[in-house]
C-alpha cells in the first residue's frame, strides 16, 4: 500500500525531524542531507513535485556555536535558531545543487495560516517555486515565534502545508519505523501497525510516549498531523528517516512504515 500511494501521488510534502537530521552527538548530519537530496532529485525526475518541511535550525546552531550548548534561556534558543537557520539552508542548498536543483526558503508561524491574505501569498509562492522546479523548504520561524503565534512542532506545520498546497501525500520521517502498539525502544516485542484506517480507534490501542531527544514532537503530534490531513482526503505516511536510502526504499516497496488512510 505504501508503494502504491507513492506511485500515485504527484504532490508530496516531506517532513524531516531534528532527530533524523542530527548525528548522535547532536550536530547536523550533512552527509545524510546530501544523500536525501539525491533521492529527492530522483523522485522529481520521475515527475513528482516536492515540498520539504525541515526541522534542525537549533541543531545546526549548536553545530556552529558549541559554547551555547548548555544555555536553556529562551533568548539564547531563539538566537541559536537564527544562526542555525542560515547553516541549515546552506546545507540544503549545497545538497540539492549537486543535482542541479535550487531551493527556496519559507519561514512561517501560526499567524500566517490564519490570515487569508498571507495564506494566499504562501500558496502562490509554493506553486510558483514548484512550477519552476525549485524545492521549497519550510520551517517554523522559531526566532520570532512566541506562544501566541507558535505552531510548536513541524509535524503539524507539515500538515498545514500539505492542506494549503493540496498535496496528494504527506510523509513524516522520524527515528522509528512507524506506529507501534507500544514503544519499540522499551519493548522488544512491540508490533508495527502498518495501516491505520481510523485514528480514533488507534488512540485507544497504543501507548503514546514523550517527545524525542532533539525534537519538539513525539507520537502525539504525529497523530495530530494525521488527523488534520486525512480529514482533507490526504493520506499520511510515517517512516524511519534513519534507515539506509529511506526515501528510495519506500518508493521501491522494500521498507515498511505506517500509512494513515484518507477519509
Amino acid at each position: 500500500m505504501i508503494k502504491e500511494s507513492l506511485a500515485t501521488a504527484r504532490k508530496i510534502v516531506i517532513k524531516l525531524g531534528s532527530n533524523t537530521l542530527a548525528k548522535e552527538d547532536g550536530t547536523i548530519n550533512r552527509e545524510f542531507m546530501c544523500d536525501f537530496a539525491s533521492q529527492c532529485a530522483d523522485l522529481i525526475e520521475s515527475g513528482k513535485q516536492l515540498v520539504i518541511v525541515s526541522s534542525g535550525a537549533q541543531v545546526a546552531g549548536l553545530s556552529t556555536l558549541h559554547r551555547w550548548a548548555r544555555k536553556k534561556d529562551i533568548h539564547y534558543r531563539q538566537a541559536l535558531c537564527a544562526i542555525g537557520q542560515v547553516e541549515l539552508m546552506d546545507s540544503w542548498r549545497q545538497a540539492f545543487i549537486k543535482r542541479g536543483i535550487h531551493i527556496g526558503q519559507l519561514l512561517l508561524t501560526k499567524d500566517d495560516f490564519q490570515d487569508d491574505h498571507r495564506t494566499l501569498n504562501m500558496r502562490n509562492t509554493l506553486f510558483t517555486l514548484v512550477d519552476e522546479h525549485v524545492v521549497p523548504i519550510i520551517n517554523e520561524n522559531d526566532s520570532v515565534s512566541c506562544e501566541e503565534i507558535k505552531i510548536g512542532d513541524n509535524d503539524n506545520l507539515s500538515a498545514y502545508t500539505a492542506i494549503l498546497w493540496g498535496a496528494d501525500l504527506l510523509m513524516l520521517f522520524s527515528d522509528i519505523d512507524g506506529v507501534y502498539e507500544k514503544n519499540p525502544k522499551e519493548y522488544s516485542d512491540a508490533k508495527l501497525i502498518e495501516v491505520v484506517p481510523d485514528i480514533s480507534v488507534l488512540r485507544n490501542t497504543i501507548l503514546i510516549g514523550s517527545s524525542s531527544s532533539f525534537g519538539t514532537g513525539g507520537m502525539a503530534t504525529k497523530l495530530e498531523a494525521a488527523e488534520k490531513v486525512t480529514s482533507y482526503g490526504i493520506p499520511m505516511l510515517l517512516a524511519n528517516g534513519g534507515a539506509p536510502r529511506c526515501l528510495e526504499s519506500l518508493v521501491n516497496g522494500t521498507r515498511l512504515g505506517t500509512i494513515f488512510l484518507a477519509k
